[in-house]
This record gives structure tokens, sequence and C-alpha cells, in this order.
């Protein structure tokens, strides 16, 4: 499969097929910053070495990479400076999403115009809404670009749940291919509400096996940034056949899990990127550094990974 199909949509039997963005893994790329802003000398090692570590896309500007940190012009000069330096080797997916309907399309304009291959739109936070009004916020930024959209449900962060009933008649228009789903428990009554050639993508870097075995097509992985190759092999041994092995991998990256979420995500991925010799730099306020405690967890449990 071409992994920059963006949206190939062909007629089969009646009816119109989506082709995903990606199968297996897209890496949720921290953004190095220093004092004066992004470090875009390290953002591009980042961004080879994920490509080169075998990441099937690269998420840019999401919840890892401190997007609700960045002013405008920088977010949308990380987007533009991720597509040219990938150059269509994998797709760029930027994320876009805000609780103002206006910023989001503002922003995923943008996105389109400086290069990105798809969008990530996540759920209003805060303000919140409706299921109605979810359906009229997400179809508003589809309809205002020609590129892919995922949709991003995560009710941990948002405080908002957006109902499988909702995905589906979301699915219906014609750019919005899949979702990122970090509610488990409806994921496969979204894969049965929306179809096959509707992508579901795990959220949660432990729940990678059980939401592939319900239907998902890959995961936006956070650990992908230190452990690309193994997230992507994980997904393609479940594609081919060898379950026994997707799993053994699963279940051989839990514990480093754990230490990356130790607290909240993205301050322990960037002390990890910063152990494994990248100098990305600490996290933006009112993020802090990781807590010693937790930085000997996380030290331990990548030298028992073999990544230090």
């Amino acid at each position: 499969m071409n992994k920059l199909d963006m949206l190939n949509i062909k007629l089969k039997g009646g009816q119109f097929m989506k082709n995903p963005l990606f199968i297996g893994s897209a890496a949720a790329i921290i953004t190095p910053f220093h004092d004066n802003g992004v470090d875009y000398a390290t953002y591009a090692e980042l961004i080879e070495f994920q490509i080169k570590g075998g990441s099937d896309a690269i998420l840019v500007c999401g919840t890892t990479g401190e997007a609700s940190t960045m002013p405008d012009e920088e977010h949308i000069a990380v987007i533009k400076f991720a597509a040219e330096k990938v150059n269509r080797r994998v797709p760029v997916i930027a994320g876009t999403g805000s609780n103002d309907t206006r910023h989001a399309i503002e922003l995923s304009k943008a996105a389109e115009a400086v290069g990105a291959d798809g969008i990530l739109s996540v759920t209003p936070y805060y303000n919140k809404t409706t299921q109605k009004g979810l359906y009229g916020h997400f179809k508003a930024i589809a309809d205002s670009i020609k590129i892919p959209m995922i949709l991003y449900n995560i009710p941990s962060r948002t405080n908002l749940n957006m109902n499988p009933e909702t995905i589906q008649a979301l699915s219906e228009i014609d750019n919005i291919i899949a979702v990122k789903e970090c509610n488990l428990g409806q994921v496969g009554d979204v894969v049965n509400l929306c179809g096959d050639d509707f992508a579901v993508y795990s959220g949660d870097d432990n729940a990678i096996l059980p939401v592939l075995s319900l239907g998902g097509k890959g995961v936006i992985s956070t650990m992908a940034n230190i452990i690309p190759q193994d997230t992507h092999d994980m997904v393609m041994k479940f594609f081919q056949g060898d379950t026994r092995g997707a799993i053994s991998l699963q279940l051989k990256t839990l514990n480093l899990i754990k230490a990356l979420f130790s607290e909240v995500n993205p301050i322990p991925i960037k002390a990890a990127v910063n152990l494994m010799g990248f100098k990305v730099g600490q996290c933006r306020m009112p993020l802090t550094e990781l807590a010693e405690d937790h930085l000997e967890l996380l030290r331990q449990e990548m030298k028992a990974y073999g990544l230090i």
C-alpha cells in the first residue's frame, strides 16, 4: 500500500471505500525546545530517527508535541518544517484541534497549505459540547479542507466522550477517515457501526493489541518516540498472522509504558528522549521536570529494555 494515498476513495460494489492514511504505527513526536523557541536541528534528527526506525507516519503538534503551548505562528512553522523534512516519505499528520471551531478551521487550513497530509482534531475541551455540537464542529472543520481528517476521542483529557453513533455519522463525511480512540470500551461498537473502511487507531500504547483484535488499523503512539521499530513491528506482526510475536512485543513494552506514564504525558517521554542522547530540552510550563523517583524508574526500565 502506498503510504501517501491521502484519501483514495474508490467505487467498490456501489460503495465508496476509504483507504487509511497509514496502517501500523504513527509516532506522536515530541517538540524539542530551547530558550528561543523550537530547536529545529534536533527536530530534524528526531524525524530521521522515526523514519529510519520504521514509523509508518509522524504526528506533529499533538498532545505529546505540546501544541497547547504553541502560538499559531510557531505551530504552523513546525508543521511546515516537518512536512518539508519528511518530504513525503511517510504521511505527516498535523494536530490542529481546538475548542473554538473557528480556530480549529484556521489551523487546519493552514496545515493543509504548508503540506500536511492529514490532520488530527480533538474533541472540544473545557467548554465541551453536546453530541450534536460535536457533529457540527467536526463537519465544519472537514468541510474547510480537502486532506483527510482523523477524529481524536480522549475523554480523560477533555471530560467529553464522542459516542459511537456520533463517530458513525461523521464517518459518512468523505474526508473523515479515522478516529484515534482512547475509550477502549467502545472500540468494538465503533468498528461495527463504521465498517472496515473507517480506520480505528489505538490512542493508548498499552492497548494496541486489544484494539487490533477488534478491527483496529494501528496506533498513534507516544512510546514510538523511543522504540519506533518495536511499535511498528507489533502491529505488522499482528497483521501478518504472527499473533504470538505481536503479543510478546506488547507484553515486553508494559513496564516501559508504566514508566513513560508515571506523570502526565509528555513529561516522561521527553525525559526518555533526553536519556537517549537527544537534546530536546524540558517541557514548557505548566508542565515541569520529571520527579527524581520517576526519573530513576524510567532510567531502570530503559536500561532493562536495552535503550540506554
